[in-house]
């Protein structure tokens, strides 16, 4: 290896992200959720494209200033989108203004209607606590350690924002991701069952000791 070059990272790296980020971002991010993120923008392309978008704006859901990035072996891995439980409101409409800006209007019916309906059927998170709205690591490098360590990145904040806890949801079938947050210490607190048009989802919370 020549001098000065970046020697590959064998252990996972949690990092913030930089510009150049932006579209391995966006792919994980979408990886998280992407049945909902398709219907919502009207298709992969158009929601990889909000994704990126939402990623060099600040204030929303995606924004950079709310990734955090999972780096192993010179790749970007994984990324956590996350915040405090109070910003949710807030980032959450921010990225639906940016989505809506970026989609044909009559589009925008559809959209609204599945954000009203994904609020309604999301658990509500614990006034107090840092909120993972996304997680999701690169398929090919799963089983490395990467999830485990934006977890830690979550607890951290928790406690350098003086929060008592961390949140977040995932659908009721994906037990893989159940059995993850299990074993790093969560509890499932709450569950709103499937409907028609949405999956079930399941809540949890992890005290911060």
């Amino acid at each position: 290896m020549r001098a000065g070059a970046r020697r590959p990272i064998t252990e996972p790296l949690v990092r913030r992200p930089t510009p150049d980020d932006a579209a391995a971002v966006a792919a994980l991010l979408h990886e998280s959720a992407a049945g909902m993120y398709d219907r919502f923008a009207g298709g992969r392309e158009r929601a990889l494209r909000t994704l990126e978008r939402a990623f060099h704006e600040p204030g929303n859901s995606a924004g950079a200033d709310a990734v955090w990035v999972g780096e192993l072996e010179g790749r970007t891995a994984a990324a956590m989108a996350g915040f405090p439980v109070d910003e949710a409101v807030a980032r959450s409409r921010a990225f639906l203004r940016l989505a809506l800006r970026g989609s044909p209007a009559w589009r925008w019916p559809g959209a609204l209607r599945l954000y009203w309906l994904g609020g309604r059927v999301s658990p509500s998170p614990p006034p107090a606590a840092f909120y993972i709205d996304a997680l999701a690591t690169d398929p090919h490098l799963r089983r490395r350690g990467l999830a485990r360590a934006l977890l830690a990145e979550a607890e951290r904040q928790a406690r350098v924002r003086g929060l008592p806890a961390v949140a977040l949801d995932t659908t009721i079938e994906n037990k893989p991701a159940r059995a993850l947050y299990a074993n790093e210490g969560f509890d499932e607190v709450a569950y709103r069952p499937a409907t028609r048009t949405l999956p079930g989802f399941v809540a949890l919370v992890k005290p911060i000791e």
